[in-house]
């Protein structure tokens, strides 16, 4: 009588019942489904960094920036003074009264016009400054497809978000504005400071804090901060008058 055989696990097991070893070795073999199973864990915290913006005055673009961004644009002509000159001759000359306030970093460029004031000689405060806040609205209304079309243009030249914001009599409103995490690393002198403000009410966390101390240092040290800024624009100039590399 014919025995039937069966395998399994390197055992032979034989019709009769009885179970002998097989010293076959068993190999295993991954399926390609199998390998993404097995890799599919490195990957699934792989997040967007990109900003999200509003939709409205956002340029739409969802580009990331980053703390390298500045160089982004290329090379030399990638600083503040191409950045102004560029939406000097780039923005409509009817929209402003003065040549708008440019201020850019890494991450951002911020662009702040002057409108002209309505003509309220008679008009009490509150008037005057409901009448700013209309044509404040007017503009920024009737101007939303041409910034958006400009801060597009911008950012794909330059890499960085373009936020912007104008001033009528006495009102400045900011129409959109990025904010940006910064990561520091605090001893715990340092750590301390942070703590008494949250517990003295003063801010609701060590970020709030942080940002406070900025603000706080930025109002108070001013006229220091601008005699700095323009000693680094001096050594930029310097530099670019240099003899240029090999």
């Amino acid at each position: 009588m014919t025995s039937i055989t069966r395998r399994r696990q390197g055992l032979a097991f034989s019709a009769q019942g009885g179970a002998t070893f097989s010293p076959r070795r068993t190999t295993f073999r991954l399926s390609v489904f199998d390998q993404a199973k097995l890799t599919c864990n490195h990957n699934y915290m792989s997040t967007s960094q990109a900003e999200s913006t509003p939709a409205d005055d956002a340029a739409g673009t969802g580009s990331d920036v980053n703390a390298d961004s500045q160089d982004a644009g290329g090379g030399k002509g990638s600083g503040s003074e191409e950045v102004r000159g560029w939406f000097t001759g780039r923005l409509p000359g009817d929209w402003f009264t003065a040549a708008p306030d440019i201020r850019a970093d890494r991450e951002e460029i911020t662009i702040v016009g002057m409108l002209p004031a309505p003509d309220t000689a008679r008009a009490s405060d509150a008037e005057r400054a409901a009448a700013a806040e209309g044509r404040i609205r007017r503009f920024r209304e009737e101007t939303r497809g041409r910034r958006i079309e400009i801060a597009r243009e911008a950012e794909h030249k330059f890499r960085r978000k373009v936020s912007w914001g104008v001033t009528c009599a006495d009102v400045t409103e900011m129409f959109t504005t990025l904010s940006v995490p910064v990561m520091t690393r605090l001893r715990q002198p340092e750590r301390r400071v942070l703590d008494t403000l949250v517990d003295a009410g003063v801010a609701r966390s060590r970020s709030d804090a942080l940002a406070w101390c900025v603000r706080l240092t930025g109002e108070n040290a001013d006229a220091w901060l601008s005699r700095l800024r323009d000693a680094l624009r001096h050594v930029e100039e310097v530099r670019d008058q240099g003899p240029a590399s090999a």
